[in-house]
């Protein structure tokens, strides 16, 4: 029998118990791929990061849902920086972690008492959804016509695959009710995908946008409290769609979790380098408890 020590982090809040839950096991090394899967099964969260010795970066970092492997995951990379700040592991301030969509620079500042990390994201991709808006709307609890039509409905990426949809007022999202298990058979295009409503109307007029995340039914979880790498492709989707000529580089904030009482902050950071845009991410996060469980 394994012991494994879990440390419960939120991510995108300085309060405990808001913002979004990543399990972090610092000793990933001692544990195989199966015995990640069943850990983070148990520990229930929409993510758990494991991290590893690398080869060509600082860190390697794995993350599982309770269903799969992800490729990239914003908040538990939130988590787990946090996580190697607390325990004294980081001997800089700007490290790299090695991923499943390559190796990312990472950054740890202090500021007003608070840690902010930042994190970069990997190039953004959009594919067309061509399957049915009306079961889509339904598949999520809401009529056609609360969709925002001048806008597309993709899917986007910035290191992991999501489908963006527009909604065109914030009432619309306390409303919602996913029926996830619909999703495969509206997401013709990328059954395996998530589904991201977002909105220009917000909660807090320092903000810029609000959204929430649905969890693909293979991931074991049904939502996502504040979803680092969705509000990444929110960033591009608005430099691709929204506002095409917005004047580089700028700054969003992106609000989500309240409809849970999980509310947090993701500041979403978009530039041009080589005529090329590139999106980070950044926010804080807070130790909750340690886990212990055995395998």
């Amino acid at each position: 029998m394994k012991n494994v020590k879990v440390l419960h982090i939120d991510a995108f809040s300085s309060i405990p118990d808001r913002g979004n839950p990543a399990g972090v096991v610092l000793n990933g090394k001692d544990f195989s791929e199966q015995e990640m899967q069943q850990i983070a099964k148990k520990i229930g969260f929409n993510e758990t990061a494991f991290i590893l010795p690398s080869e060509v970066a600082d860190f390697r970092i794995r993350y599982f849902t309770p269903g799969h492997e992800m490729n990239l995951c914003g908040h538990a990379t939130m988590g787990a920086v946090f996580a190697l700040q607390q325990e004294c592991l980081l001997q800089n301030s700007c490290i790299t972690i090695e991923t499943l969509v390559g190796v990312l620079p990472i950054k740890v500042q202090h500021s007003s008492g608070e840690i902010r990390i930042h994190m970069q994201h990997a190039k953004p991709q959009f594919i067309e959804f061509t399957g049915s808006v009306q079961h889509l709307a339904a598949a999520i609890g809401l009529s056609l016509d609360e969709i925002d039509h001048s806008l597309p409905i993709v899917y986007g990426s910035t290191g992991t695959w999501t489908l963006i949809v527009p909604i065109k007022q914030l009432s619309s999202f306390q409303k919602m009710k996913p029926k996830t298990e619909q999703f495969p058979e509206i997401l013709l295009d990328m059954p395996k995908s998530s589904v991201h409503p977002i909105c220009f109307e917000v909660r807090d007029v320092d903000n810029d946008m609000h959204a929430r995340h649905f969890s693909s039914p293979y991931s074991g979880t049904v939502e996502d409290a504040v979803t680092g790498t969705g509000s990444g492709v929110m960033g591009a989707y608005y430099k691709q769609y929204v506002h095409p000529s917005v004047p580089l580089p700028t700054t969003f904030k992106v609000e989500q979790g309240h409809e849970i009482n999980k509310d947090g902050l993701v500041y979403v950071h978009l530039e041009e380098q080589s005529q090329q845009l590139q999106v980070s991410i950044s926010g804080t996060a807070v130790f909750v408890k340690n886990i212990e469980l055995f395998l």
